[in-house]
């Protein structure tokens, strides 16, 4: 997978020091490129084996919606090499997001490390909380005590307002550029592994540093039918000037693709020959010379 996705994850076999004493990280994030250097699959990866003598073992965490186009793009490269490949659909995947009054979730977490098979702070950033892998059937609430058990449409309105982007709805297939979707933000790439399919223009663009545009989250006065709004619709300035495209949400939030320059100006989405304004922000867990 070295040579497939961004990120380092050799992380995830060896690290830093002496075998022995490696602290290996038990998640990484990543995405695959295609040969021009956009986005085809965003992708967690998780550590099953326990220490850098056992064989590796590495679950994907992916959209469902792409699972078999995933397992086709990994036998692709697979050739010859002893490697297996299998859905694992006996597993349920839970975001654990920190409420105002949650206290120290880590060692709350900590204590119920048994009762799941994977237990690990999300990759791509702190205001995303933890993932809990476990078998599917289980109830979260009985194992971490205290916890309110949400739907998915919660997990969405949280990410949304903190501008995560997350699968295809959000990175189209092949439309999608690795950096405008904030991918070095949020742990996503490693500028100084090997080669990897679509690494020229992701490092040419990290080399020259310019980045006029990125996904921000967006949010308007009401909610809004994301089904009647046509994917990539334009927004606009007061003035009719191009600011960028929608990409996806739920509600009153969203997530888009923007031009910097007019983050802080008045913006309306055309839907249906309507301008619906909306605003912009940066999220505060951008590096802090992010938004300069």
């Amino acid at each position: 997978m070295l040579g497939l996705l961004t990120n380092d994850v050799t992380q995830l076999v060896a690290g830093d020091g002496p075998p022995a004493a490696a602290a290996l990280p038990r998640s990484l994030y990543a995405h695959a490129l295609n040969v021009q250097g956009r986005c085809l699959y965003d992708l967690i990866l998780y550590r099953l084996h326990e220490s850098p003598e056992e064989e590796p073992h590495i679950l994907l965490e992916c959209d469902s919606g792409v699972l078999d186009a995933i397992q086709k793009h990994l036998k692709l490269y697979k050739i010859r090499r002893k490697v297996n490949i299998t859905p694992c659909l006996d597993l349920s995947l839970w975001a654990v997001i920190p409420g105002e009054k949650a206290g120290d979730i880590a060692s709350s977490l900590a204590k119920c490390a048994d009762q799941a098979p994977i237990l690990s702070p999300d990759p791509r950033t702190e205001v995303m909380g933890w993932r809990v892998i476990t078998k599917k059937g289980v109830n979260l609430s009985e194992i971490i005590p205290g916890s309110h058990v949400g739907n998915i449409q919660d997990y969405h309105r949280h990410r949304y307002k903190q501008g995560i982007p997350e699968g295809v709805k959000d990175l189209p297939p092949g439309v999608a550029l690795p950096l405008e979707s904030n991918l070095a933000y949020m742990n996503g790439i490693s500028f100084t592994k090997g080669c990897y399919i679509g690494q020229e223009l992701t490092a040419r663009t990290h080399h020259v540093g310019v980045i006029r545009k990125r996904l921000l989250p967006v949010q308007f006065l009401a909610p809004l039918p994301t089904d009647r709004i046509p994917e990539g619709a334009n927004i606009v300035t007061e003035m009719g000037k191009s600011a960028g495209k929608f990409r996806f949400g739920g509600g009153e939030l969203g997530i888009a693709l923007l031009r910097l320059a007019n983050v802080n100006e008045a913006l309306y989405l055309n839907s249906g020959g309507d301008k619906v304004k909306l605003t912009a922000s940066i999220p505060e867990w951008w590096p802090k010379t992010a938004s300069k």
